[in-house]
């Protein structure tokens, strides 16, 4: 997995600043996983604020073009990667897809939306990496309509060993502007947590599935 460390801090301060991510070690948000978690990700509030959007669409625009080269088509994840990956295929002048959770039950019963040619290459666009499930299935229903997917970008991820073991085994290659790591030291350096609440982060990132306070 790629990143690069300015762009990492920059990041993370920015979704602080915003609120798109929280951190409450002593109050835990519990994950739709039944997970209890001193943390909780929601990158959609980026389109709320302009400036943060901004740069977000940019980063995501010159590292794409830097790290994977120009695809043919942009694919956004459904449906918290939409906004962003519409922004990004405007900025470099690309079409666009998105693809669901799974095929439509009705009508035409498309898991990947809009128009997609086979052997074209595609970059896909995902707003959270926690363990890779959501993102890879786009990935893989991307790859079953002929596309040849040359990588992904994210805005954040958990950097859990469980999603690095699936993006190795599905040899795509992924950036992330930011990630868990980058986002503990900016949390600290802000004081947006004390040293207790920092170690409680650590701890819950080493076993997320059996952490409790």
């Amino acid at each position: 997995m790629i990143f690069n460390n300015n762009t990492a801090e920059q990041t993370a301060e920015l979704l602080l600043q915003i609120n798109a991510i929280k951190l409450s070690p002593k109050n835990p948000f519990t994950w739709a996983s039944g997970w209890k978690s001193p943390i909780y990700c929601d990158n959609r509030i980026i389109l709320s604020f302009p400036e943060v959007r901004k740069y977000i669409q940019k980063e995501f625009s010159e590292n794409i073009l830097e790290k994977f080269g120009k695809p043919d088509v942009i694919a956004g994840v459904a449906t918290g990667a939409i906004g962003i990956g519409m922004l990004v295929a405007e900025t470099l002048d690309l079409p666009f897809v998105y693809v669901r959770p799974e095929a439509k039950k009705h009508g035409r019963q498309n898991q990947v939306e809009g128009f997609l040619e086979k052997g074209q290459t595609v970059v896909v666009v995902e707003d959270l990496i926690s363990t890779g499930g959501s993102s890879l299935m786009a990935v893989e229903a991307l790859r079953n309509e002929g596309a040849i997917v040359t990588g992904m970008a994210a805005i954040f991820t958990y950097g859990f060993d469980i999603s690095l073991e699936k993006i190795a085994a599905a040899n795509v290659e992924v950036f992330t502007l930011s990630n868990y790591e980058n986002l503990l030291k900016k949390a600290v350096n802000k004081n947006y947590i004390d040293d207790l609440e920092f170690d409680a982060l650590k701890e819950w990132s080493l076993s997320p599935s059996t952490w409790n306070i």
